[in-house]
Formats: C-alpha cells, sequence, structure tokens
C-alpha cells in the first residue's frame, strides 16, 4: 500500500482521503523496485543512478524528496533535469531522462499526481539534444590479426608438458574470442551460455538476450570447432562435476578459486580474456585498444561487406533499430579510393 485512505460517506458518493501523503522518495522507491522486476539488471542499476541525479537537483530547488508530496512534481521539473543534464553527453542525457520519464508515467498510472503526460512530451521534445550519429570506431585489421593469433595453438602455449588449467584457460579463451567475432554476441551473453543452449547439428543457440528477448544465434564451423577442442579436454571436469552436462556453462572458470567445481566465467572474466590474449598477439600497448564489444562491431561489419544486405545485417546483430545497423555500412577509406578510381581514372 503506497498510502493509507480514510473513506468517507458524502451525498451518497464515496471519496478517498489520503492520509498521509506519498513522498517523492518513497515513490520513486516503489517505481525502483517495479523497474528490477520488469527489467534486466543493467536497466535498474542505470534508471537508480538516473533518479538518484533528479533528487539531486529536487534538493537544490529546495525541494526535499524525504518529505516532499509526490504531488508537487510537476512537468516543468522534469523539462529542468533536461537543462540539468547539459554536461552529460546527448545520449546519457536521453537516457537519464527517459528514467525520469518512466517514474513520472508510474506516478499518472498509479494516480499519485496529476502529470499532464501530452505536456510533458511536448517540452521534453522541445529541451532534449539530439545524440549525433556516431560512427562505430574499432580496429578492424587489429582483429583479425587476434584472431589469427589465437588461432594457431602454439601462440597461446598448449604445450604437453603445460598444466591442466593453463592449456584448458588457452583452448577457453581461443573458442571464446572467435565465438564473439562469429556470433556477434554481447559478452553478458556469451558468459551466460549453458552447453546445453547449443544445437551442434543446426549450428545454433537460442538465447535470452538484450531486453529479456529471445534470440537465435549462429555459430561459424571454425567457432563451433574451438568448442569442441576445449570442451573435449574439459570432458573429465564436467564429467565428475555431478551435474547433467547441458545445465554447465559453455565457458568454465580454471582457477585455483574454482577447484574442481564447473562455475560459469563472468563478464569481467570475459572482458580480461579480451585484454590478456589482445596484448599477446599485437603487445601491451594495444592493451585497452580492443574490448569485447569490438567483437561484435567487426561481426557486423563483417556481415555488411561479405553480403551488403542491411536487413541481414540488423537481424543477425538483433538490432530493433536498423538505424544502429546503418552506423556500419560506411566505406573505410582504401574503399574510397578504390570507388573513386574506378569511377575517374578508367576513361
Amino acid at each position: 500500500m503506497l498510502s493509507i485512505s480514510i473513506i468517507t460517506e458524502n451525498n451518497n458518493m464515496r471519496t478517498k482521503m489520503p492520509e498521509t501523503p506519498v513522498t517523492i522518495a518513497s515513490a520513486m522507491q516503489n517505481y525502483l523496485q517495479l523497474v528490477g522486476q520488469s527489467r534486466s539488471q543493467n536497466t535498474a542499476v542505470t534508471y537508480a543512478k538516473a533518479l538518484k541525479i533528479f533528487l539531486e537537483m529536487l534538493r537544490e530547488n529546495d525541494l526535499a524528496p524525504e518529505t516532499s508530496p509526490v504531488a508537487n512534481l510537476t512537468e516543468d521539473l522534469l523539462a529542468d533535469f533536461a537543462v540539468y543534464l547539459k554536461d552529460y553527453t546527448p545520449a546519457t542525457e536521453r537516457l537519464y531522462i527517459q528514467a525520469a520519464q518512466g517514474f513520472y508515467k508510474f506516478l499518472a498510472a498509479e494516480r499519485l499526481s496529476e502529470i499532464n503526460l501530452p505536456r510533458l512530451d511536448l517540452l521534453l521534445k522541445q529541451r532534449v539534444r539530439k545524440p549525433g550519429i556516431r560512427l562505430p570506431q574499432f580496429p578492424a585489421e587489429e582483429i583479425v590479426r587476434v584472431l589469427e593469433f589465437v588461432s594457431n595453438p602454439e601462440n597461446l602455449s598448449i604445450q604437453e608438458e603445460s598444466a591442466q588449467n593453463d592449456k584448458l584457460r588457452a583452448l577457453r579463451d581461443r573458442a571464446f574470442l572467435l565465438t564473439l567475432a562469429d556470433t556477434g554476441l554481447r559478452v553478458h551473453e556469451a558468459c551466460a551460455l549453458r552447453r546445453g543452449d547449443i544445437d551442434w547439428n543446426e549450428g545454433r543457440a537460442v538465447i535470452i538476450g538484450k531486453g529479456d528477448k529471445q534470440a537465435v544465434i549462429r555459430f561459424s564451423t571454425r567457432s563451433l570447432q574451438a568448442l569442441r577442442d576445449y570442451l573435449s579436454l574439459r570432458a573429465s571436469l564436467d564429467g565428475g562435476s555431478g551435474k547433467p552436462l547441458a545445465s554447465l556453462p559453455l565457458f568454465a572458470r580454471h582457477d585455483k578459486g574454482a577447484g574442481k567445481k564447473v562455475k560459469p566465467i563472468t563478464t569481467t572474466t570475459g572482458r580480461n580474456i579480451v585484454d590478456e590474449r589482445v596484448r599477446q598477439a599485437l603487445g601491451d600497448s594495444a592493451g585497452g585498444n580492443i574490448t569485447p564489444h569490438s567483437f561484435r562491431h567487426y561481426f557486423v561489419t563483417t556481415v555488411l561487406r561479405g553480403s551488403g544486405n542491411l536487413k541481414l545485417a540488423q537481424e543477425l546483430a538483433r538490432h530493433a533499430n536498423i538505424q544502429v545497423t546503418q552506423r556500419y555500412a560506411h566505406l573505410s577509406d582504401d574503399e574510397l579510393d578504390k570507388g573513386y578510381h574506378d569511377i575517374f581514372e578508367k576513361k
């Protein structure tokens, strides 16, 4: 219950009279709890951060969230929040406004405050900046070199005399990088894969991706072979786990902390795998220049350049908006040079 109500009778009309007004802070807490139940963890964390900044703005405007009734929130305050966020990037501004706007819609739906939603939309449309189109920046040639490096077992120090965990880490890392590059999976999606998710005959996996949407992921021959090599070496570890193979993580930890248990890698481990192998392939100076998401950029660009089909790239990358995919459809300087000379020099 958000408030305690007393029901009074007056001229056969039943009217609810709020005894204790709901405060801004308590209403926001209820909203964030709802977001946590219905959205992903990352979304919930981002919304909480955005609304924390919104509360800071309210305090600076002498509106104490802990004591002020939620009915004191107006459309103009959210419009002021857009101005308050001008020191942030346009993309961050829009994301934080989206979180605060969701809170306002929650208030309207729960009838906690008289919010004029059409006016709110108009005010935000006038004040919120549109983010510019940013072309994905990633070192494509370097990623190719990294993939070639990890594809050669000798480069990963997989020797007969190597410790078992070292061998497992080497084969896992190779399979992990090839999977990122050839499937377009996001790092948290790859880390969450289970052995039973993969249909080895079809070379596919069904996952729950961004926005809790189900999606089909396709694997290349080289990524499937790398996975088979890794899981073959891991057979005794998996067999001794006492758990069904299908329930075990596709990419497991191989460190002292895991021991003989088969535990999934975290997204932090996934990032560390990329950083370590990039440094091995390209040198320490390359550390930080290539991230797990760089392999997703590589995947989308490879699909586009191989097919020229924007819709195909959108579907394989699982972009909700084709405009996101279009950012990858830019030509390199070499391609522009070639196109120019093909037109003007071949007369």
